[in-house]
Parts: structure tokens; sequence; C-alpha cells
């Protein structure tokens, strides 16, 4: 098991944060999973027999949309049991802090469940969509589906095109208005955070590189040591549910 950070670390993370104005955050899997979320990867019971990209990919939607819907579904389903942690409250509690202030916050995040804006968080970018909207293929018409049932292939109300969920899938490019909403954030930080991500998933990864190169101060929480933790001024190696709630300045 990874030893939680020193307190020195944590007072030099908690400096930097203290006297931030414009903080840009990026978060992956790794807080989720402290909820209980899966990875996006992980497959259990009947999915064992099918890879990620069969379930998650144009071209398997393609082969096969109501086996590719069924196993969205089971997912989606599942978070409806599933609260944010502590890691994601203290980012919420960041940003009220900093908006408290007039200064700036910015989440981008890798994950699709929503349990960033469950926790409290408002200016979230999704770089993958969230598995909790879906759209349509023909018309591209988005809306909410939330916990809501969803029986066979569900059919655009508008123009009786397929339904799927609003997610990027392997193979597809992120959503260009999020991703250049992400990268300015990053670029115009004064501190820059990754949390809960492996650093190594591109062109997310990009984003702590960006930051430094525009002159950030940089902080990583992750359980493990990443290729981002020899960049960074600080790298905090633990739960992000035990490590976030220490940063959080006091109001």
């Amino acid at each position: 098991m990874t030893d939680l950070p020193s307190a020195t670390a944590i007072q030099q993370a908690r400096a930097i944060l203290a006297g931030a104005r414009r903080v840009a955050i990026l978060t992956g899997a790794g807080i989720s999973a402290e909820s209980g979320v899966p990875t996006y990867r992980g497959v259990s019971g009947v999915w064992k027999a099918f890879s990620a990209k069969d379930m998650a990919s144009p071209e398997g939607f393609a082969r096969d949309p109501e086996r590719v819907w069924a196993w969205h579904n089971d997912r989606r389903l599942a978070l409806a049991s599933i609260a944010p942690n502590a890691g994601h409250r203290a980012l919420a509690d960041l940003e009220r802090l900093l908006a408290d202030r007039g200064d700036r916050f910015d989440l981008a995040t890798q994950n699709i469940d929503g349990l960033h804006q469950a926790a409290g968080s408002r200016n979230v970018h999704e770089l993958h969509g969230t598995i909790l909207a879906i759209y349509c293929v023909v018309c591209g018409k988005r809306r909410w589906l939330g916990f809501d049932p969803v029986d066979g292939l569900p059919r655009c109300e508008s123009c009786g095109g397929l339904l799927r969920p609003a997610i990027v899938w392997f193979g597809e490019v992120l959503p260009r208005d999020v991703w250049l909403a992400a990268a300015n954030a990053a670029t115009s930080s004064d501190v820059f955070m990754t949390i809960g991500t492996s650093a190594v998933v591109y062109p997310a990864a990009g984003l702590v590189e960006m930051a430094i190169g525009a002159g950030a101060r940089t902080i990583e929480v992750n359980l493990e040591p990443t290729p981002a933790s020899t960049l960074v001024d600080v790298a905090l190696h633990g739960p992000a549910g035990n490590i976030l709630p220490r940063l959080v300045p006091e109001a």
C-alpha cells in the first residue's frame, strides 16, 4: 500500500493553493473508483467475454447496438446507488471558495459518471462526455437521460434516428469546444492539479504539460506515481478522498 504523503508535502500543496487565483483541475478514474465506480475497462458477469472496445466503439455499436446499449445501461444504472466521496466534495468546496473570492475554477474530467456535479461542482468540462445523456446519430439532438430506464433501442423523437450514449468512445475525438475550454483553463491557470489519472491517456494527459509550459504551479494527487510525478511541483500519493480535504484552504 502506498504511504500517505508527509505533513510537509501537504503543507507545500496547501500553500500553493492558498495563493491561487486561477485553478484548473484534471480528474480521472481514480477519484471515482474511491466511490465504487468500476473503471471503464472493468468487466464482470456476462460481460467478461467482451472487451471494452467491443462495447464502447462506433464499430461495436454498428455491429450490435442492442448489446452495446445493454452494457451501457448496466453501467449507468449501477451509478444510481453511488455517491460522491470526500475528494469530489473537497473540489466542490474549493470551487465555492474561489467563486466567493471572485477567482477562477475549471474542472476537466475524463470521467463520465456525473459525480463531480452531484458533489456540487459547476464549472465542469466533461472531456469524455457523460453516460447520463444521449444523442441522435442522425440529427445530433441531445437530451438528458439520467437514470431513466431504456428498453430496447431508443429512437429520436424528432427524426426517428437511433440514439446512443453521449460519451466519447474508443477511436472518437474529444468534443472540440470542451477540449478547447479545458486547454484554455490549463494554460491560463496559476495552479494546475491532476487527480486520479494515470497521465498516459492523451490528449488529456497533455494538459499538465501545457500548464507547466505556461508557468503554472502544479500538484499531483494519485494512488501511485505516474509519468507526471517527476514533472509537478508537489506529488501526493494516496487516496484523493483522504488528501484533497486536507488541501482546501480555509474560507
